[in-house]
């Protein structure tokens, strides 16, 4: 893709995550000339432990220290969080949209055909994952295979880089999509930071924003953004449409973590393979295999330096809540400390997990910190967005997390997709209507 700028634009995409990168691809399918701009970089992955680091560990950026000291996290590079999650595809909660008038049953449909959406087969289901399986179900518990978007013929189950940016091509991510709409034409321009978007006679007209030490500008009659759920609430309030100090979700996390002496997972394997989910209370478990770095940061973090050199006899399972909103994004900052409700939820999902572990034969159980890294809810749908994602003016749009219209607990990814796929199909269409 090249690098010089065009005059002007038909739409301009800020953000290249799952949201951003589909309404990138439905635009320039139909020929729009489509500016993407990215803040992070668009190198490529190279699933090393340093390159996840400068994606989600840089502080103020990727990477979020709470008043609690527990951290929020989110992937600033070309495809967002998706190059560096764990792969899960949670269908979208259809009655939540449909009750803002969204229907996105044909989107799910569309992506469902088209993209590698399924669970993981036997072989690639790794011996921790299995003995957690186990356990849980020994207790009664409906613990199934999640639906992943890996390709199983080119995962590499033991190689842990899941997490740090699969480069193989096993992995989905919305670079996939991002690739697809520079060959339509898109133009990518990343490491360029949006400081907020333009107008003329209360339209959106472009946004400015400072790449290698230079402030620009892009012209275009149609803005997206997708920045996700702390990017997009700053522009909006660096662009003077919404208050500082929006409230969010964050989807909170706790790994609870114990030893089995027959069991070696060192050599690696697919993070959230099976789980179960209690959605009337709001809370999700699964399996989660973590590369030793990572296992050690949460083992120190817990205090448990006894267990820093049992990484590969070590079961861990994920608790994940559906936490209140609350919190607040500011311009430098965003916390989003936990309420009652959610400690208690906390409680419960914990006690489950431990209960699993025992039945799984583990001993030496302890649990880390919680730490987050779904942060969105913080420009609803409801609240100063529309159905059609519209948001403070004509002609911009928000399509990321941010959107997300209530308390959320589920990976958000699929539902992002089926936004964005529903937003470029209506900036289509509304266009083509124009022009009749």
């Amino acid at each position: 893709m090249t690098e010089a700028l065009s005059p002007s634009y038909d739409a301009i995409i800020v953000g290249s995550g799952p949201g951003g990168a589909t309404v990138a691809r439905q635009l320039a399918r139909r020929g729009w000339r489509v500016l993407v701009l990215e803040q992070g970089s668009a190198a490529s992955l190279t699933g090393t432990l340093g390159q996840m680091a400068k994606i989600a560990a840089v502080p103020g950026k990727g990477m979020f220290i709470q008043r609690d000291a527990s951290l929020l996290v989110q992937g600033v590079t070309a495809g967002g969080s998706s190059a560096i999650n764990f792969a899960t595809a949670a269908a979208p909660p259809l009655a939540m949209f449909a009750a803002f008038g969204i229907d996105l049953a044909p989107a799910l449909r569309e992506l469902r055909a088209e993209l590698p959406i399924g669970p993981l087969p036997d072989a690639l289901i790794g011996p921790m994952a299995a003995r957690i399986m186990q356990g849980a179900r020994t207790l009664g518990i409906d613990w199934q295979k999640l639906d992943k978007m890996i390709r199983p013929q080119l995962c590499r189950s033991g190689c842990w880089r899941c997490v740090y940016g699969c480069p193989f091509g096993a992995k989905w991510t919305a670079r996939d999509f991002l690739d697809e709409a520079g060959r339509q034409g898109a133009q990518l321009l990343d490491r360029a930071k949006v400081l907020r978007v333009t107008f003329d006679d209360g339209r959106a007209s472009g946004v400015e924003f400072a790449r290698g030490g230079q402030l620009q500008r892009a012209h275009a009659p149609v803005v997206v953004l997708a920045g996700g759920g702390i990017g997009s609430p700053r522009l909006l309030h660096a662009s003077g449409l919404r208050a500082r100090g929006s409230s969010f979700f964050s989807d909170p996390v706790i790994a609870v973590m114990g030893s089995v002496d027959d069991v070696d997972g060192g050599t690696g394997e697919v993070p959230m393979a099976a789980g179960v989910r209690f959605d009337a209370d709001g809370i999700s478990l699964a399996d989660m295999a973590l590369p030793k770095p990572m296992y050690q940061g949460f083992t120190a973090q817990a205090g448990r330096l006894d267990r820093l050199a049992a990484h590969s006899r070590t079961l861990s399972i994920m608790v994940k809540i559906r936490d209140e909103i609350g919190g607040a994004v500011g311009p430098r900052w965003a916390s989003k400390p936990l309420r009652p409700a959610d400690r208690r939820k906390f409680d419960a999902g914990v006690g489950i997990a431990r209960d699993i572990l025992a039945a799984a034969g583990a001993t030496q159980v302890f649990q880390s910190r919680h730490f987050a890294a779904h942060p969105g809810g913080s420009v609803r749908i409801g609240d100063g967005v529309d159905s059609d994602l519209q948001v403070g003016a004509r002609n911009l749009f928000v399509c990321d997390a941010s959107v997300i219209p209530q308390p959320w607990g589920l990976p958000p990814t699929l539902t992002l997709l089926c936004l964005g796929t529903r937003l470029g199909e209506h900036l289509a269409a509304r266009s083509k209507a124009r022009n009749l």
